[in-house]
């Protein structure tokens, strides 16, 4: 006995101690998944701005128990103790909110309202998977369970012994309608309510069919119960009666439509014949074949943060159609409010997710994103521009034409079906050159000056204008790559590929810094590297001036010398974390998570920085990459509810370290390379949909081994710091031979630095 404690006692000192690798017994994938992380957050600091999604992989509807009030971005935050209500979510940010939402809440004793009905809750008697949720309703004595589809849920509520249980549907206000159909144990619906993005016909229609027939049905108004059977006000519900066993469980299918009831009711049929148990068990191996691409080994926490990370970055853009009743894709245009053949999807913004989330999807889940690229290019057919932000149709938020690289990634790996791409480039240049009549941040919002200056002004109104100018010079080089790819006449790629330079001209070499520029040619003055915003987005000029994707090769020569390139990387950590807040007039929660980190200037809660690290590969000290990059995957990601250092964001900030632990990232999309940095993993293998594997191996990885000493690709020694997309997708093996000390002789000759436009 004493030695089978022994010997349990130390597997369990080596798996929670970070010794020792954990491989995913049973391919289970999902367990590793803590969709509650990242909820620790709040408006004035961000520790993911995430909430418990509650899905399938890009579905359509999430759901989510609700800790805040009706309206509240802020829908489920980790330290609040009593929920509201289980809502359909579409929200892809606190900071967006949310749109097409309703509720459903199981309550003992006659309670409509939203403070009326909420109830404690613990942490402790709650259970959360992205494919279900479970919590005990304390003041109710109630057990909610939830398990979803792509657009139907099944919920299953163990009610007390009462006279007196209900259960509360809410179709929030703003504007809704609920009935009750007694004679089909049904409920039907729609709300209104949104955050914007969404003609003026927009609501999303539900339907409830109980699976007991209640004891009572009732519809309310502003929380009091009303005569009838139908209602449409400012804000409606159902309440609905059971008398009840203790144990007894009362069951709802649940499905929505924003095409209308006839539709919702066909989005129900995917839920038929089905029992909640078959559905939760559908749904985890749903996850589990998604998240079961990648088969890594690392320890627990790490792998746990592998996978909820990854869960994050298979969410978003979510799926915006639906299947009418001959099989076909169908869906509700946000953009003109018609109902139209096709793909639709949304809720993401490009300034974030073109980084590596769409480079992410494109190398491990292609298939979905050629469905994507054929939904953006509805988005053009039904407004005139492709998408920057969206959710669900146009929103305006943030900077840059970033669709060009997400439409470019995609054409250029042969991703995006051929007969299309033609389409999607004359949408790239439309999009390139015109700006959104009400949405200033669809388009290029100072197209003119840029086309004409080649920059966009600092003095002429327009905001944030370094950073536009930055992303647009890249979004030109995407550009010219499609273009060249199509064969299109060398008078038009020329033409963009003269405007991908235009980063130049914010260049300042007397700071060797990125600076905003007043229309006659002079840079704006006074100026401070250290000033968030005004010039830039959420970030400062130590921050944008490494946005030149693709001629890190050119900015290196704006510098001067590979040297002072590395000082001025180095200067990013050796710089205190002081800021000038004064264009916002308070202190964002971006800037914050950047001077509570310890690690300088750098502010990897925000995502303009995030490939800058992986810079020092493009001028000969790989080393200091992988120094950096393994200092912020142990200090800045944990599988815990303060588990991000910022925002999310649709997928990025996690896409970053799914990508960084396997040892490459895409600094430059669009390109045909991904730079190496460190793995974390002792082993993985990415199982690629044409059948072909990755197998990436780092035996010798533990906390102090962060170095580089040797790689092999293919048992063949590889002194390059980049992969290429071919060499990957034909499968290869990867060897990393890890070290304490830094190889400084490894990747510092010119011949293996990864790609820039000047070379």
């Amino acid at each position: 006995m004493k030695r089978k404690l022994l010997t349990l006692l130390t597997m369990l000192a080596l798996a929670y101690g970070g010794y020792s690798p954990v491989k995913a017994e049973g391919k289970n994938y999902s367990d590793y998944v803590n969709p509650l992380m990242g909820t620790l957050s709040e408006h004035q600091l961000s520790t993911g701005n995430t909430y418990p999604a509650i899905a399938r992989p890009w579905g359509m509807n999430f759901w989510m128990p609700q800790t805040g009030k009706m309206g509240d971005g802020w829908a489920y935050v980790y330290d609040n103790y009593r929920l509201r209500g289980f809502k359909q979510t579409h929200q892809p940010s606190p900071w967006i909110n949310d749109y097409g939402m309703f509720a459903i809440m199981p309550v003992k004793g006659m309670k409509i309202n939203e403070e009326e009905r909420a109830s404690w809750f613990s942490h402790k008697a709650e259970v959360a998977k992205p494919y279900y949720y479970s919590v005990y309703l304390a003041e109710h004595d109630i057990i909610a369970e939830i398990t979803p589809t792509d657009r139907a849920a099944y919920f299953r509520f163990t009610f007390p012994e009462t006279d007196e249980g209900y259960i509360v549907i809410d179709s929030y206000d703003r504007g809704s309608y609920i009935k009750v159909i007694p004679e089909e144990n049904k409920i039907i619906g729609y709300t209104t309510r949104n955050s914007g993005g969404v003609p003026e016909n927009f609501k999303n229609y539900f339907v409830i069919v109980l699976e007991k027939t209640p004891d009572s049905w009732s519809v309310w108004k502003d929380g009091k119960v009303c005569d009838g059977k139908e209602l449409q006000d400012e804000h409606v519900g159902a309440l609905i009666g059971f008398k009840t066993q203790r144990g007894e469980k009362i069951q709802a299918r649940v499905a929505s439509s924003f095409i209308g009831f006839e539709q919702a009711e066909r989005n129900l049929k995917e839920l038929e014949g089905k029992s909640f148990d078959q559905v939760k068990e559908e749904g985890r191996k749903v996850w589990d074949k998604t998240l079961g691409v990648f088969d890594v080994e690392m320890d627990l926490d790490e792998m746990r943060t592998f996978y909820s990370c990854l869960y994050r970055s298979v969410l978003f853009p979510r799926r915006f159609y639906e299947f009418d009743a001959s099989g076909k894709p169908v869906h509700y245009s946000p953009y003109n409010g018609k109902v139209l053949p096709g793909y639709m999807f949304t809720d993401t913004g490009f300034w974030d997710t073109f980084r590596c989330l769409f480079p992410l999807l494109n190398l491990a889940y292609p298939s979905m994103n050629a469905q994507i690229q054929e939904g953006l290019l509805n988005t053009y057919k039904e407004s005139g521009f492709l998408p920057e932000w969206a959710s669900p149709g146009h929103r305006g938020c943030m900077v840059g034409n970033n669709s060009a690289s997400v439409v470019a990634d995609a054409i250029m790996k042969d991703i995006t079906p051929k007969e299309i791409q033609e389409a999607l480039y004359e949408a790239m240049l439309k999009t390139a050159n015109d700006c959104h009549p009400q949405v200033k941040s669809t388009g290029r919002f100072g197209y003119e000056y840029y086309n004409e200056l080649g920059y966009v002004p600092y003095n002429v109104g327009i905001n944030e204008s370094a950073a536009r100018t930055l992303e647009y010079a890249y979004d030109d080089w995407c550009i010219a790559q499609v273009g060249k790819k199509l064969g299109r006449p060398a008078s038009e790629t020329d033409l963009y590929l003269k405007r991908a330079h235009n980063y130049k001209n914010l260049f300042d070499p007397s700071h060797n810094l990125m600076r905003g520029k007043n229309k006659d040619g002079q840079f704006q003055s006074p100026f401070n590297p250290l000033k968030w915003g005004d010039a830039f987005t959420e970030g400062n000029s130590w921050h944008y001036t490494w946005s030149v994707f693709h001629d890190v090769k050119g900015l290196q020569n704006l510098m001067g010398s590979r040297e002072t390139f590395v000082h001025m990387l180095d200067s990013v950590f050796a710089v205190p974390p002081i800021f000038d807040e004064s264009y916002y007039g308070s202190v964002i929660h971006e800037i914050r998570e950047m001077q509570i980190m310890n690690m300088g200037n750098y502010a990897h809660g925000n995502q303009p920085v995030q490939h800058m690290i992986y810079l020092y590969n493009y001028a000969g000290e790989p080393w200091k990459a992988q120094y950096w990059l393994r200092q912020t995957m142990e200090k800045m990601y944990r599988p815990t509810p303060d588990g991000y250092c910022g925002d999310e964001d649709n997928g990025q900030t996690s896409a970053w370290y799914v990508f960084s632990s396997l040892g490459f990232y895409p600094v430059c999309p669009a390109s045909d390379q991904y730079v190496i940095g460190a793995p974390l993993v002792r082993k993985a293998t990415v199982n690629l949909e044409n059948g072909k594997k990755i197998v990436i191996t780092a035996p010798d990885n533990n906390s102090e081994n962060c170095y580089i000493k040797k790689l092999k690709m293919n048992k063949k020694e590889y002194d390059k710091n980049y992969f290429t997309y071919e060499d990957l997708i034909k499968g290869v093996t990867l060897q990393f031979d890890m070290s304490d000390k830094p190889n400084t002789q490894r990747g510092t000759k010119a011949a293996a630095f990864p790609y820039s436009m000047s070379e």
